[in-house]
């Protein structure tokens, strides 16, 4: 059965979403199938993989509130392994129209419950914030991957996402874990350097030794529609994504 990792911040531009799209196109590329789930209203990672947000048939939307198939909305990408089950603006009315439904918390997980085993990896991409698609994310997840860019502010807003998976762990999902913390956006800086020394005395084995840079490689390839090891492989983006793919392998 594969694993379902949820990638979450309830802080916005702290590289969610790059994660998301990147962290999928590799592990495709190490010949995982791979589906990423888009649960972000702006659908930026279904456009980072190729899709028209505007010209799908179904998205997330319709699986979660109109109950559509899930396999009639996952669309193919243009990579080997990557599935994608996109998102866009509708999926704005979805936080609101979940609140009257029974088992709210539990659509998504219902939905990928009937296709989770035919994907070594699924990645659900959530928006910044800690609503109810936020909570269907990691209601659905096995482990949550949290993202933190390596700034001054970097555990501020951290303690709060850790405990809502704490009562998320205790309430409504008891095999929910902390899949690892990610570093992101650094920089060889005296600062950057020291948040991530305080990053991992404060979360030890939890962060992961691989460390994503700031890298103008990372902001291009959204442009082109393509995950960055399909923009330019030899970049410093594309070799750290491919370092944590094998890293979180690794992990099991």
């Amino acid at each position: 059965m594969g694993q379902i990792i949820a990638i979450a911040n309830q802080k916005g531009g702290v590289g969610k979403t790059t994660t998301a799209v990147n962290l999928a196109a590799c592990m495709a590329a190490a010949d995982k199938k791979t589906l990423l789930v888009d649960l972000d209203p702006q659908g930026n990672a279904t456009q980072g993989l190729g899709l028209d947000k505007n010209q799908v048939e179904f998205s997330v939307y319709e699986v979660l509130i109109n109950e559509v198939a899930i396999r009639s909305a996952i669309r193919p990408t243009e990579m080997k392994n990557l599935f994608a089950l996109p998102a866009n603006r509708e999926l704005v009315g979805a936080e609101v129209e979940l609140v009257e439904l029974d088992n709210r918390e539990f659509h998504l997980r219902s939905r990928l419950s009937s296709v989770r085993e035919e994907y070594d990896y699924v990645f659900i991409d959530c928006p910044p914030s800690l609503g109810l698609l936020t909570l269907n994310g990691l209601v659905a997840a096995d482990g949550v991957l949290v993202t933190l860019q390596c700034e001054y502010y970097a555990l501020e807003g951290l303690s709060e996402l850790l405990q809502t998976v704490i009562l998320v762990r205790d309430n409504l999902n008891s095999s929910l874990h902390v899949q690892g913390v990610l570093l992101t956006m650094y920089q060889h800086t005296n600062l950057c350097k020291q948040v991530v020394d305080d990053v991992r005395e404060h979360l030890g084995q939890k962060v992961y030794q691989t460390v994503i840079p700031r890298n103008v490689t990372l902001s291009e390839a959204p442009s082109f529609g393509k995950p960055v090891i399909y923009y330019d492989l030899k970049s410093a983006g594309a070799q750290a994504y491919l370092s944590l793919a094998r890293e979180i392998i690794a992990r099991g």
